[in-house]
């Protein structure tokens, strides 16, 4: 029993199918709202005649709308499941994809961003993390380890992908278009071989045996009693939802202008700064099953103190080093690339953790919104602190200090204070502990 609840592989065919559609939603949800901006943003101001810190903060004012396309989501994901719920916003998102990538005005620009963020965010982490909480409930931190490698791949190898697309196709305009097809595939294949929980295939969460998930985890056929006023009053959704966010924005805040930073601030070529792009990534997917395992084997909330502490080390220095590519230099960018592996595993791990897999459909619907609103401040601090400075050393230092402030203030958290699974297994625990003592 002890080796299938440490086991971090053992989750079956249709588990890992799970796992790997999260993984791409979130390559493209990266890809097309954070990291590819390393080469919309300009190409985009070029086309529209504006600059690209106007196509950035741009892109920070669509994602704070976006926030009421997430809550419009969030509600229905939970009334026809996030099966269907990923699969439709996931097309969504590669139609308006490709409509901003074509845009001639900032005003069509930022609409279709707007539908692109709700669309590729809301498949990714309302519906994907809904999958995540029902698929995987006890071992959502090594999962959204893996789902989060996504990320990073996203951030290895995307900006080359649509770079290359961009220079083949003769612009930005077609150069989108494989990109948008792909993620209407993605949608496809989606709805079709999709499930909402494990036992519409026959399964246990976790995977686990019938023996484990009858003695661990809460069976009682009992409907959630959460409403939208209830969360709301509810001082764990907010701390999670807020702190899960500010660690977002830390990630998005460097991933989003990192090229562009190492070009004008570091005197990089473009071809070295894609390059570093892509070891900072690489270093992120083995981040992300990293702080995977050890939110596995320490809870998330210690692993989330120790996180913030890191991510902030790892920002400072980078400032330190004084726009000299040296050894200061090479330490940061190590230390940023392991943080960028593992920030987004606490959008879920968290709230997982705190409110378990029973109505996660209903907290997620409320605490993504929150969590999205956050995230999105980061392209309006890139945005300002690029026009009006014109370096992003001030930007960095402001994401380390919210790095700190998280640090610090999870330790607010009860960490699993609705969680009903685990207080099955604390309680199975507790009468083997004394069937020993008798």
């Amino acid at each position: 029993m002890n080796k299938e609840k440490n086991s971090v592989v053992n989750f079956g065919a249709a588990g890992w199918g799970t796992i790997i559609y999260c993984l791409l939603m979130f390559f493209f949800y990266v890809g097309m709202i954070n990291d590819g901006t390393n080469v919309l943003a300009p190409a985009a101001a070029a086309n529209i005649g504006v600059t690209p810190g106007t196509i950035i903060q741009t892109n920070g004012y669509a994602g704070m709308i976006a926030v009421v396309g997430f809550i419009i989501v969030g509600q229905i994901n939970k009334k026809i499941g996030a099966r269907a719920t990923s699969s439709i916003f996931t097309i969504i998102a590669g139609v308006s994809y490709i409509a901003c990538s074509n845009a001639t005005t900032v005003t069509g620009y930022m609409i279709a961003m707007i539908f692109c963020a709700t669309g590729m965010m809301s498949a990714g982490y309302i519906a994907g993390g809904t999958l995540v909480a029902n698929w995987f409930p006890k071992k959502k931190g090594i999962v959204m380890g893996y789902t989060t490698m996504g990320h990073n791949f996203a951030s290895a190898f995307y900006v080359a992908i649509l770079t290359g697309l961009v220079a083949a196709f003769g612009g930005i305009g077609k150069g989108s278009i494989p990109i948008g097809v792909a993620t209407i595939i993605l949608g496809v294949v989606g709805g079709i071989f999709m499930r909402n929980t494990p036992e519409e295939r026959g399964l246990n969460p976790d995977n686990v045996s019938d023996e484990t998930y009858k003695h661990e985890y809460f069976t009682a056929e009992e409907k959630s009693d959460w409403t939208t006023g209830k969360l709301l009053k509810v001082k764990e959704l907010w701390l999670a939802a807020i702190f899960t966010g500010m660690f977002q924005i830390c990630s998005v805040g460097v991933m989003q202008q990192l090229v562009t930073r190492n070009i004008r601030d570091f005197g990089m070529s473009q071809a070295a700064a894609l390059t570093l792009m892509t070891v900072v990534a690489l270093l992120g997917v083995f981040g992300s099953w990293l702080i995977g395992i050890i939110d596995h084997k320490i809870g998330t909330k210690r692993t989330m103190q120790g996180f913030g502490f890191w991510y902030a080390a790892a920002l400072i220095i980078n400032v330190l080093s004084g726009g000299k590519v040296g050894l200061l230099f090479y330490i940061s960018i190590f230390m940023i690339g392991f943080g960028i592996g593992g920030s987004a595993n606490f959008t879920t791990s968290l709230p997982t953790s705190i409110f378990g897999r029973q109505g996660f459909d209903k907290v997620n619907s409320v605490i993504f919104p929150i969590q999205g609103f956050v995230t999105a401040w980061c392209f309006v601090i890139n945005g300002i602190v690029t026009n009006v400075i014109g370096n992003l050393n001030y930007a960095y230092l402001i994401f380390a200090a919210a790095a700190v402030i998280v640090s610090v203030c999870i330790t607010f958290i009860d960490e699993y204070k609705y969680n009903k699974d685990h207080q099955v297994e604390e309680e199975t625990l507790v009468e083997e502990a004394l069937d020993k003592m008798i």
